[in-house]
This record gives C-alpha cells, structure tokens and sequence, in this order.
C-alpha cells in the first residue's frame, strides 16, 4: 500500500495535480482535516506538532512546523506563481494591453475596495487596522478549482478572465508583503539574497549549466539569505521563479532550437509538488481553527473578523465587477465578446475566495493569538459564502451556455450537419422548427413593443415642439 507506485503511476498522478480541479480538492481536503484536528480532542497534538521547532539555530532558522510550512515550503508556491506572472507579462494575455486591460482593472479595484471595506468597519468599531491586506487576495488554486468543477459548458473567456485576474492579484499580495510586511532590514543578509539571485540569472541565462543539483542548493541558499534579511522569505520564490526564461531559444537559422522554454519546463515538474504537497500541507497547519458556534459568532462579533468577511464577500464583489463595469463604461478597453456581465458577477464572486495568501497575511499581521485565530475563522467564513454564491451564480450560467451548446449542435435527422445550418423543416427537424419559430415570435413581439414605444413617444415630441416653438 505504501510502496513506491510505478512510473506510470506517478506520472498519472503528476498529470491529474496540474489540473485545477484535483488541485483545489487536495486542497480542500486539507483544510477540511486541519479544521477537524483544531476541533475534536485531537487539538492538543496538533497544535504540539503545529509548535515542535526544528531547524539550524546557528544560521537563524530554528523554526516551529507551522512556520516553516508557511515561511519554508509555501516558497515553492510562490516559485511557481511567479513563472506563471513571467509567462503572462511576456507571452500571455498581459502581454497585450487591450486584451489585459479590464481583468487588470478588475484586480486592482479588487484588492483596493476590500481593504477599504476592513478599514471602514475597523474605524467604525474600534478594531485593529493591521489587517487590512488580509481580504485582498484571491486564491488562485481554490477558485480555478471551483471554476473547473462547476464550468464545464463556461466560455474559455471567463477563464482567461479569472486568470489574470488572479496573477494580477497575486502580483498585488506579493508587493504588499515585500513592503508592509517586512521586518527590520539586515542589509548584508539581503545584499547576498541579491547577489545569489544575480548568480542565479547568470547560470540561467548566460551558460549551459542545467543541473538540479547546481539550482536546488543556490536556491536554498537565497531562500536563507532573504529570510535572514528580514523580508518575507516567499518573496525569493517569487525572485527565482521571474528570473527563468520564457522564450524559446533560437538557433544560428533563427529557428527555435529547443521544444519548451526552460520556465515551462520547470513548472511542469514543479507544479504537480505545489499542488499536492506544499499549499496542502500549509493549509494543514494555517486553516486549523475553532469554528465551534460561540467561537464563529465571536468572529463575525469582532471588527477585525467582520471587516475579513465582508471585505472577501462584499468588498471583492463591488471591487471587480464595479471595476470591470466602470473600465468598460468610461473608457477604451472592453470586455472579452464570449462574455457577459452575468459571467462577470460570478467571476466577481469567486474572486472572494481568499484562503492560501489570506491566511499567510493573517499570520503577518497579527501578533495576538485570539485575533489571529479570529480572523483566520473570518477568511473561512467569508471565503466559503463567496464560494457558495460563486456556485449558484456560475452554474445557473453554465446551465444556459449548455442549452446553447445542444441547440448549436442538435442533429435530430442524424446527416451529419447540424440542425442549426440547415434550411426549417418541421418534419426531419422538429425542435429546430419549434425553435425557430419561438425566435420569430419573439422578435415580433420585441418588435411590436419598440413600435408601440416609438408611437406613444411621438406625440410627447410634437407637443414638446409646440412648447418650444410657443416660448
């Protein structure tokens, strides 16, 4: 049972942990049992195991389980976040402004309006105004998960949409931890987390050098040095993961010499540990809190708590759809023609699933304990309101776009053709027929109300212009 499975295995395995879907379960499944251990009479020994420190004192990383799974491994998230932010910037949607240019908008307004959401009920309450970063984000591996899960007859659009959406929210999170969340400087730590990252670059793009065993020790070496430095440690995953190169390399003919890019390639093998391994195993020890009733009343009771939810539910809401719409009415950029704006109010709503990146905020942000466990109940909660109204929202969605699907394809005389393409006959095609003929009804219908609007309007402009001509 616990032996090594087969190469095939293995990579079966790899293939369904690149995939959203299995991602966002694992996922869930985590979380699902953190929340079970911090909740029956297991909790003692997890939080034992949560707080057990381990590590190398004398190069400043004697450190508790639960932090290196969010200081320590969670890096491989960001490594992998950050290729994927590269490959968009260079050969993606935001690569182009006109296409990037509301999903940009949208990401900006959504992490805005949510913090101004917490601070407004902070001030208003008299809460702590340190958390107000923590409903920005979005958590890319859970709403892409839920999009799969639900979408299956969506537009490729609204998942274009999300996606960068969701880099550009990422790219936000990140900036916002580099700055705001940055402890005292150590100036020769960071000075060498640089230098390791400019050897890094070097290695990578000027020579031939490949080996895993060269990149894996540098990389853990930056990883120290930036930790050291006192800037948040994920933020050297970021570093490395935007150094790779995305473009193909070209040969003396000009042709491209090699299949994939080295960042494609890397995240290939990297992705399927991020999914199945880190950001679980991170969720394992962030999202373990109490959700008894008296604990989650006390949560949406505290400012700090309800500023969470009402930031990830309402505030991502009104700041990606207002966004978007307000983008779209005022100025050049519009949005993708396979969408609608009902496609954007779900897009809107799944964008307040912040867990990953809100729980990680959470811990920064706060040093008292029952806050963080607070709050950390507040990303759950508002995270799962958002999810659940996503659902209804998309899939009533996606329940239009496939009777759209069948009647495009419906191929009742069985020829071949679809009915769609072909000349009205009631008898070979029926359904066709009968839909046909609901589209002319309504037509003339839609017809019949514009004339009436149009002759009840008429004589309200002739008397208008007797008034006029009168004065």
């Amino acid at each position: 049972m616990f032996g090594l499975p087969s190469p095939a295995e293995r990579r079966r395995l790899a293939d369904a942990l690149r995939t959203e879907t299995v991602g966002g379960m694992v996922l869930l499944v985590a979380a699902v049992v953190a929340l079970l251990l911090a909740n029956t009479p297991l909790s003692d020994a997890y939080d034992t195991v949560s707080d057990y420190h381990f590590g190398i004192p004398a190069l400043g990383l004697d450190l508790s389980v639960a932090h290196w799974a969010s200081d320590g491994i969670l890096t491989v998230f960001f490594f992998v976040a950050g290729i994927e932010l590269k490959r968009e910037l260079l050969v993606g949607e935001l690569r182009r402004p006109a296409a990037a240019a509301l999903p940009v908008i949208a990401a900006f307004c959504g992490m805005a309006v949510p913090a101004l959401f917490y601070v407004a009920v902070n001030v208003a309450g008299g809460g702590q105004m340190d958390g107000w970063a923590v409903p920005m984000a979005t958590d890319i591996a859970f709403a892409l998960g839920v999009l799969a899960v639900i979408g299956t007859n969506l537009p490729s659009g609204i998942r274009a949409f999300l996606l960068t959406l969701a880099i550009v929210d990422d790219l936000g999170a990140i900036m916002v931890i580099a700055v705001f969340f940055t402890s005292s400087l150590n100036w020769f730590a960071f000075a060498g987390a640089l230098a390791g990252l400019v050897l890094f670059w070097v290695l990578h793009h000027r020579t031939r050098v490949r080996g895993w065993y060269v990149y894996v020790p540098l990389a853990l070496l930056i990883w120290g040095l930036m930790y050291n430095s006192g800037v948040h440690a994920t933020i050297a995953g970021v570093a490395m993961g935007m150094l790779l190169r995305v473009h193909l390399r070209k040969g003396a003919d000009g042709e491209p010499a090699e299949e994939v890019s080295p960042a494609e390639k890397i995240e290939h093998a990297i992705r399927p540990l991020s999914a199945g391994v880190v950001v679980p195993l991170f969720a394992l020890f962030a999202a373990g809190v109490s959700v008894s009733g008296s604990a989650l009343a006390e949560t949406v009771r505290q400012p700090e708590g309800l500023g969470v939810v009402l930031g990830l539910f309402a505030g991502k809401f009104v700041g990606v759809f207002g966004g978007t719409y307000v983008a779209a009415r005022f100025t050049r950029a519009r949005l993708n023609p396979e969408l609608s704006w009902s496609d954007v109010a779900g897009v809107a709503m799944l964008a307040g699933i912040g867990f990953t990146v809100s729980l990680l905020v959470t811990e920064l942000a706060f040093t008292d304990e029952v806050v963080t466990e607070h709050v950390k109940a507040a990303v759950l909660v508002g995270s799962l309101i958002s999810a659940v109204c996503a659902c209804v929202l998309l899939k009533m969605r996606d329940a239009k776009y496939r009777r759209m699907w069948e009647a495009e394809t419906r191929d009742e005389d069985l020829d071949g053709i679809a009915d769609i393409d072909q000349d009205e006959d009631p008898e070979a095609r029926p359904a066709e027929a009968v839909r046909r003929a609901e589209a002319r009804a309504r037509a003339e219908r839609e017809a019949a109300e514009a004339a009436a609007r149009k002759a009840q309007a008429e004589p309200e402009e002739r008397d208008a212009g007797t008034r006029r001509r009168t004065t």
